[in-house]
């Protein structure tokens, strides 16, 4: 083995924010000049030179030879008193972790109320994404709702598919059983940006759409069982939430009766967060993440799809012959390496852990193959515990860097067989012009410099 295979390589972060507000600004004058080329425009531009300044702000390395005054010397908290217990009453990050934030993606759209954050998956450590990182997506912004005057009515299309049509409280839904699940949530449009080329820099903007949480809460066949529904005619049930968007979708009846389908009111062991539609959302696992209506107030019983505007005319995949897929609500398997990724700078030549998370809508994830070299040659990598079922799966596979480029890909595989595509088989099906579900196979090179980019390969 040669000399650099032995020590271990470091590693630079990727810049957590690569547009300034005035950058902002700039890019939203700049819209009408086609949305893919204005956002990958402003990112390069803000990204260059970002390797320099990273390793520029490297601080306290190991000195190459001497003593390290980081070991010979005590610290002030070694020798001192610490701060007091409590002095939050809720706990925070560390300030040197405070660069580690949900972003916004600037020009994606032209209304804050009406937007995305991203989550900072390439700074996350196994598969919980803490609550107060998790990305959102909002229709009309959000609300802190009052949980004592908040309400679920559960009522059917006609007289007949509800035997009695129900108002239930807070108080009401919490105390009956609960079950506390584990399950990712996926943005639908979640790398929609790169269907047609690359356009953002970092996992963080290509696949941040997605988080995962334990969600605690009460199977909604449980109240649908207490309301009388007929379940041979009733196969579907219309979720609306209470924003002022009247978010409204479709689920089919055969995935509530499975009891996967929560009424959720907690997350990571608390209340769910205003952000993430405290009192209560709904949880669907593997479904694209419009499904899981947040400030949840009302469950109607039909016999038949709604067609919501937002089944409609949004959240429909559009076809290269012109047609629309509708109801194609299931997130495939997928993957995507989150260390090295975009942005990220590799300072040594050796020992490095390739890291990321993978997840499939149809169940567990049971296998995730790694490639250095863009395909050709794949290993498969070690699935970190636990794995279960519509939840993200964290996967790792010792590397070691000889200084040479680099292609590194990652491709999941589910228990139904199922196998995750490259672009070019995902665009021979699907074209370029859709913007939900993609689900292909990501691609980060890092080049010799050890500066990592995202790219696509043909």
């Amino acid at each position: 083995m040669a000399d650099h295979a032995s020590t271990s390589g470091r590693l630079i972060k990727a810049p957590e924010n690569f547009i300034s507000p005035e950058g902002a600004r700039t890019v939203f004058a700049q819209a009408k000049s086609g949305r893919r080329d204005f956002i990958r425009a402003a990112f390069a531009a803000a990204a260059a030179g970002t390797a320099t300044t990273a390793v520029r702000a490297q601080s306290n390395p190991v000195p190459s030879e001497g003593g390290d005054p980081n070991i010979l010397t005590n610290p002030a908290h070694t020798a001192g008193l610490g701060q007091p217990v409590v002095t939050d009453g809720y706990g925070k990050p560390s300030k040197y972790e405070a660069n580690v934030q949900r972003r916004q993606s600037p020009g994606l759209t032209q209304t804050a109320q009406a937007s995305v954050s991203f989550a900072p998956m390439q700074s996350l450590f196994g598969i919980v994404t803490p609550s107060g990182l998790h990305f959102e997506r909002h229709h009309q912004g959000w609300w802190d709702v009052d949980p004592s005057k908040h309400r679920l009515m559960v009522n059917g299309s006609d007289d007949k598919l509800v035997k009695t049509p129900k108002v239930f409280t807070m108080d009401e839904l919490m105390r009956l059983p609960s079950v506390s699940r584990f399950h990712f949530i996926e943005c639908g449009a979640n790398t929609g940006m790169e269907w047609g080329n690359v356009a953002v820099p970092t996992c963080q903007y290509s696949h941040g759409m997605i988080s995962c949480s334990e969600f605690t809460g009460v199977p909604l066949k449980m109240v649908l069982d207490m309301c009388g529904v007929d379940y041979k005619r009733g196969r579907y049930v219309l979720a609306e939430g209470a924003d002022g968007s009247s978010m409204t979708r479709t689920i089919p009846m055969e995935m509530v009766e499975n009891g996967e389908v929560l009424l959720a009111y907690g997350q990571n062991g608390e209340m769910l967060r205003p952000e993430n539609g405290y009192p209560l959302r709904l949880v669907v696992p593997g479904v694209q993440g419009v499904s899981w209506v947040k400030y949840l107030r009302r469950i109607e019983v039909g016999d038949q799809p709604y067609a919501a505007k937002d089944e409609a005319i949004h959240y429909i995949d559009l076809m290269p012959s012109g047609l629309h897929r509708q109801y194609t609500s299931i997130q495939e398997c997928k993957s995507v390496v989150t260390t090295p990724s975009g942005g990220q700078v590799l300072l040594d030549k050796g020992f490095y852990n390739i890291s990321g998370l993978a997840w499939s809508g149809r169940g567990k994830v049971t296998r995730v193959d790694v490639s250095v070299d863009g395909g050709a040659n794949w290993r498969t990598a070690r699935l970190q515990t636990p794995v279960l079922s519509k939840c993200l799966t964290r996967f790792n596979l010792n590397w070691v860097w000889d200084g040479k480029p680099a292609l590194i890909q990652s491709r999941a595989m589910d228990e139904t067989g199922y196998v995750q595509p490259t672009y070019r088989q995902a665009r021979a099906v699907r074209g370029t012009r859709s913007i939900y579900h993609n689900n292909s196979i990501q691609t980060w090179l890092v080049q010799d410099s050890g500066e990592v980019k995202n790219v696509q390969l043909s």
